[in-house]
Formats: structure tokens, C-alpha cells, sequence
């Protein structure tokens, strides 16, 4: 099937479940429920007698994209990433359409969800030196995966979106303006790139302990720069709904350093960096719930304010803890450490 299916999978009977069970190979089933019900997909958690394992319908992504995001993360389990793999069926299919959706089946991965305010210092640093781990493996991964969220994308969204939103967005607007303006004099591309997960939310990990037990959701995964993927991790985790929090941010950049050092046009580029990943999610947001022409049942409903407060802290209009994360980022370059840590994934490398 080329392109999007139409309709999310019906509810499957008990019959249904105990076939699926022989085609994947999986144990003697003892359980199986609904976990996510929305129009765009239909998750169920099988219970078996050594383990869980998720069945997924989908039908919000062509089929392209979904061979793409599936090869993506075979890879990285393969190299011990944290993340989920898709099973193959008695075919050698790891997707397959079913019923006018994707079905795919993963074993489930033992771990929970924890709000950012509760996540400690050792979760933040964990996660990131996890971050690190995927661009550090990711440079072995050789196949295109094009970004649909580079700047000059954002901005064309964006210009595209201008005229036709609401009158009150006057100021909004005028804000967008200056930033697009901002970002195409002064955002640096010549920095290191490679295989970023550009969507690294809290609802996409899961933790075991102080651990990072599974960083979840790949579909906006693509070749882009590795500040980036920091700076919008920084952007998700380390803002508390008004204030940015210094101590999630040393911790989550002690961890990322621990497994790859920053270099000096890196910690240069970090404030715009920042400030573009806030405009990225604030435009796509604003053009998925007012813009997108689809069925009401399947408009995403994610609060653009959100990441517009963010913007004017970056930008400086209200305060909001950005002078710490500034002192911490003019001051985080480490020349030794910086050296000492290029030896060693070049040492790794050989």
C-alpha cells in the first residue's frame, strides 16, 4: 500500500489475537487489552507467559515513512540502543497492512514514565549520556534520512501558515517575523550532524530505576545536527512551565559530555539553537491544529503557548531562568575534556 491508510483497525476478537500470537512466534498468551485508542492508531498489550509485546495499528504515516523510521531502529537495537525493535512474522515481515492500517509487534520493554519535575539528577544524566549514544552510533548509519524540520522547511511552513492565521496573532506574528529574520542570518549549519531523534520528549522515555530503560517514537528522526537534538531535549525536559531549571540542564549535559564533548562552535551555537527548536514546535503546532486540513477526530491538539513561552524567555522579553542556562553555556567549554573525549571515539571508532 502506497500512501496513508483510512481508518484505524477495529477492535480483534480473541481468535484474532491467538493468530497473531502463532505468526509472530510469541508465547502462550495469557492477557490482552487496549492501551492507546485514538483515530489515528490502536496499541494492545499482549500478556504472555514470558513477557509482553505490543501490537500497533497505524495509519497517520505513508508506508515510507514507516519502513524508514522501522529500518532506523532495527539498527540501533542492534547496537545496543535503548529502544524498541520490530518483530518479523513467519514471512519476514516486519510491517504488514492489515485492514486498511500498519500492523507491526514489538516486545515490550520493562519501564515507566516519569514526570519532568520528579526526574532526578542521576535519571538526567543518564538520559544524557543515552543522547550521546544515539549520535555516537548513528554515524554508522548510512542510509539518507531526509529532516523535514531543517529551518529552511520551518520557515517555508511558516510562511506558508502566515497569512491565513487568526487576526489576534498580530502580535504573534510580528514575533515570528523577527525570529525567522533572527535565524536565517545567525543559526550556524556548518556543525556536526549526524542520525538525531528530534522529538526527545518526556512521554517518549521510559525509566527503570535511575536508568534509561527506552527512548520510544522515531517518526521525526533524521539527519540533522546534534545540538540540535541537545537543545530541544534541553527545551522538553529542563523547562518547568515558567522558569528554565539550571540543575536539570548541568545534569543532562554532564551526561551527554561524559560520552561526547561539546565542541566550542557547539556551546556558541547552543542559545539559537535553543531558540529554534522552540519556534520549530511552536509553528508546527500552531500549523497542525489551525492548518492542517483533516478530519476533526484526528487534529493534533497540542498547546502551541507552550513552546511561544519559551521563545520569548530565549529571547529575552520575560524572564524565565535563561540567564543561569547563558553563564552555564559561555562558560561549558572544556578544551581538555573536549580532547580527551575526541580520542576516545576515535579510539572506539578504530
Amino acid at each position: 500500500m502506497s500512501g496513508s491508510a483510512k481508518q484505524t483497525k477495529s477492535r480483534i476478537s480473541k481468535k484474532e489475537f491467538l493468530e497473531l500470537a502463532t505468526d509472530y512466534g510469541l508465547p502462550r498468551l495469557t492477557g490482552a487489552r487496549v492501551v492507546i485508542e485514538e483515530p489515528s492508531q490502536r496499541q494492545y498489550l499482549l500478556e504472555s507467559v514470558k513477557g509482553k509485546f505490543l501490537i500497533k495499528f497505524e495509519i497517520a504515516k505513508s508506508e515510507m515513512e514507516l519502513k524508514r523510521e522501522l529500518d532506523l531502529m532495527l539498527f540501533l537495537r542492534k547496537h545496543g540502543f535503548p529502544c524498541y525493535a520490530p518483530l518479523a512474522d513467519r514471512r519476514g515481515r516486519h510491517y504488514r497492512e492489515s485492514e486498511g492500517a500498519f500492523l507491526t509487534a514489538f516486545r515490550q520493554i520493562d519501564g515507566r514514565y516519569v514526570n519532568p519535575s520528579n526526574l532526578s539528577s542521576a535519571q538526567l544524566e543518564n538520559l544524557g549520556r543515552v543522547l550521546a549514544d544515539l549520535h555516537l552510533i548513528g554515524k554508522a548509519y548510512k542510509k539518507g534520512v531526509d529532516n523535514r524540520f531543517a529551518f529552511e522547511r520551518v520557515a517555508d511552513v511558516y510562511n506558508d501558515a502566515r497569512g491565513r492565521l487568526p487576526q489576534y496573532f498580530k502580535r504573534i506574528i510580528r514575533t515570528f517575523d523577527e525570529e525567522v529574520e533572527y535565524l536565517k542570518h545567525y543559526l550556524e549549519g556548518k556543525l556536526p550532524k549526524g542520525i538525531i531523534h528530534g522529538d526527545l520528549f518526556p512521554d517518549q522515555l521510559r525509566f527503570k530505576g535511575e536508568k534509561v530503560a527506552a527512548v520510544l517514537d522515531f517518526e521525526s528522526a533524521s539527519r540533522g545536527k546534534f545540538i540540535f537534538d541537545l537543545a530541544t531535549a534541553v527545551n522538553a525536559l529542563c523547562f518547568d512551565g515558567q522558569n528554565y531549571q539550571l540543575r536539570r540542564f548541568e545534569a543532562m549535559i554532564a551526561g551527554y559530555e561524559a560520552m561526547r564533548a561539546l565542541s566550542l562552535a557547539e556551546w556558541d551555537a547552543f542559545p539559537n539553537e535553543l531558540r529554534f527548536s522552540a519556534l520549530r514546535f511552536t509553528i508546527t503546532r500552531l500549523r497542525d491544529f489551525f492548518l492542517n486540513p483533516v478530519d476533526e477526530q484526528l487534529r493534533v491538539n497540542k498547546d502551541y503557548r507552550e513552546f511561544y513561552e519559551r521563545l520569548r524567555i530565549l529571547r529575552r522579553e520575560r524572564d524565565g531562568g535563561m540567564e543561569g542556562l547563558l553563564m552555564a553555556m559561555a562558560t561549558g567549554y572544556d578544551y581538555r575534556k573536549y580532547q580527551k573525549v575526541k580520542a576516545l571515539e576515535k579510539k572506539g571508532s578504530k
